[in-house]
């Protein structure tokens, strides 16, 4: 056969396999497209239905604070965000653009329902709130059918964005499937393009085919080794190979995207399931020194380029004191006034280096004229300053770390946290406390008692008890009426407070009798103090509407473990004795007479 013939017959099979491998090749291409395009719906819907638990979980909190608080301006604040809210279904109108199916919506529609069920449940509480009903307002925010609709709605959001992951990821991997299978295809037409041009024609197309196919063959098999950093050839030549090559460029820079968009995807879950998994762990704790565990624990993960510090406000001494260390930060102080930082003054993220250059904090020491990187995230609260995330930028680490919209979020989540302990810190203590006289009340000296009898039993120490009652207190309401009555119980609290030790423990036990509890007095010490007591109260001038009350007095009666009784009648014998004293005259101290067995 002459070598034209042969030459003729070549090249049109090699304008035929070159065909093929480009049309494969753009097949391939076209289904990265695909599986971009479902990435990117996946991420889209991801978007908009990720504020519906948010705003779901901020009404509440907004509700409640309300609920406890009654100000206007958490009322106001309720209302602003209630507000932002639209109709069930224009917050669904994005998410049904986004891509989401009839049966995803209806799924959708039902969980808002819920939502919009859960705000009929809030504008009760606080109606009822608003007729200064609290106790009904708190029993609807706080019970547990309601937190049972939250964790229901909660759980709704996450099945809904579990089906959307289902159902795009499966588009995903079909589009993987194609891209992989045309990818195949291609390798197999580009490899009997060569077979070709090696055995036919190597002596006519040595320059022009075969040593661009046989680099293009390393790339492909790089390609298909998910290598797609290899060095790409130059081919400046339009033809059938300048084509495939093209076609290969653009699948390669498809799977660039696609391995930087899974990387993204991987490390942002990975982040989110993290503070998921922070948030609930705080959510779960009972105190302040709880809390700040789980964040020296959680924040050097979430953030481990970066050192930081967690402070907490002393609103006593005006000052930010530091509660948690963590990868050694080293420019910060350990306490500063909240003016010496900017972020607690702006009441947002600082950072005084980075892209927007900003005024350094005073807190943070510089080195030299350098500036530091570091980031300040303060913590507000319903009722102001909380504390403040401290971050820098570590001496072994050349950037800053993660996305900073991660560090907000954290910001965000202690935040929260820590305003819900402080606001669970107060009811306690509402709980706890006496409003009229500032003293204990009853229910703490339940809890008290307990545990200074068992510590005075495991020390051997004595502990004493006084009752306390005024005098014909009746005749104060009677004759100056109730409000003149509270100014009696109030001055007495106080004279209480002044009286006792540090380790004493006053309380108002009801009525117009109080009790004061001595541990580490015996009988005699007891009846001293208790006797210094009856004369404060005795030198009491109480006035009320320019008019002189009279005369206060108090009848006390006083009793000691072990002396004078067991543990468990400490109290029954500290109130025989008051009776002794009532009985022989009042404005006395009387003791028990005889042991009380």
């Amino acid at each position: 056969m002459r070598l034209a013939t042969i030459t003729n017959w070549a090249y049109g099979i090699t304008v035929l396999l070159t065909l093929a491998s480009g049309s494969t090749m753009l097949l391939a291409s076209s289904a990265q497209d695909r599986e971009r395009v479902a990435m990117s719906q996946r991420a889209n819907l991801d978007q908009a239905t990720s504020t519906i638990d948010e705003d779901v979980a901020q009404l509440s909190s907004l509700a409640r604070q309300f609920a406890i608080s009654g100000s206007q301006a958490d009322l106001i604040a309720y209302r602003r965000e209630s507000g932002l809210l639209k109709a069930v279904e224009t917050r669904t109108a994005a998410i049904r653009d986004a891509g989401a199916t009839a049966a995803e919506l209806r799924s959708l529609h039902e969980t808002l329902h819920w939502a919009d069920a859960l705000r009929d449940e809030q504008a009760a509480a606080i109606a009822a709130r608003m007729r200064g009903d609290q106790h009904a307002a708190v029993a609807i925010l706080f019970s547990p059918e309601y937190e049972r609709e939250l964790d229901r709605i909660q759980s709704s959001v996450e099945r809904f964005q579990e089906r959307i992951d289902q159902r795009t990821g499966a588009t995903v991997e079909i589009a993987v499937s194609a891209s992989r299978t045309w990818r195949r295809v291609s390798e197999i037409v580009l490899g009997l393009t060569g077979f070709v041009f090696l055995c036919v024609l190597f002596f006519v197309f040595r320059q022009r085919v075969l040593r661009p196919v046989v680099r293009l063959s390393d790339v492909v098999n790089r390609l298909a080794a998910q290598d797609y950093a290899t060095e790409w050839p130059h081919y400046p030549q339009v033809d059938e190979i300048g084509d495939m090559a093209q076609a290969l460029r653009g699948f390669r820079e498809n799977g660039i995207v696609r391995q930087r968009l899974e990387k993204e995807r991987d490390a942002d879950r990975a982040v989110r399931d993290l503070l998921s998994r922070m948030t609930q762990r705080m959510q779960r704790c009972d105190s302040v020194q709880d809390l700040t565990g789980v964040i020296d624990r959680f924040a050097p993960e979430v953030a481990p380029r970066l050192a930081g510090s967690f402070y907490l406000f002393d609103a006593e001494r005006n000052v930010m004191a530091v509660a948690a260390h963590w990868l050694g930060p080293v420019h910060s102080r350990d306490e500063f006034v909240p003016m010496a930082c900017w972020g607690l003054r702006r009441g947002r993220q600082h950072r005084p280096a980075g892209d927007n250059i900003d005024v350094p904090c005073d807190h943070v020491a510089q080195d030299g004229d350098v500036l530091v990187d570091s980031i300040c995230l303060p913590l507000i609260g319903q009722n102001g300053m909380l504390g403040l995330l401290y971050f820098e930028r570590r001496s072994d680490t050349p950037e800053i770390g993660p996305d900073e919209n991660y560090l907000k979020m954290l910001a965000e989540n202690v935040g929260l946290a820590l305003d819900n302990l402080r606001l669970r810190d107060a009811l306690r203590a509402l709980a706890m406390v006496d409003p009229l006289t500032g003293l204990s009340n009853r229910r703490q000296f339940d809890k008290a008692f307990e545990a200074r009898l068992a510590q005075a039993t495991r020390t051997n120490t004595p502990v004493s008890c006084a009752m306390i009652d005024i005098d014909h207190f009746k005749r104060f309401n009677d004759d100056h009426g109730h409000d003149a009555g509270d100014a009696v119980l109030r001055a007495v609290g106080e004279a209480l407070k002044r009286s006792i030790r540090n380790e004493d423990l006053a309380f108002r036990f009801g009525g117009e009798e109080f009790l004061l509890l001595m541990p580490g007095l015996g009988v005699a010490d007891a009846r001293a103090r208790a006797e210094d007591i009856r004369l404060r109260i005795a030198g009491l001038a109480v006035r009320y509407e320019e008019r002189d009350l009279g005369p206060i007095t108090a009848s006390i009666g006083v009793a000691s473990w072990p002396e004078q009784c067991a543990t468990d009648r400490l109290v029954r014998a500290a109130d025989a004795a008051l009776l002794r004293a009532k009985r022989g005259g009042r404005d006395q101290v009387a003791t028990v007479l005889t042991r009380d067995t």
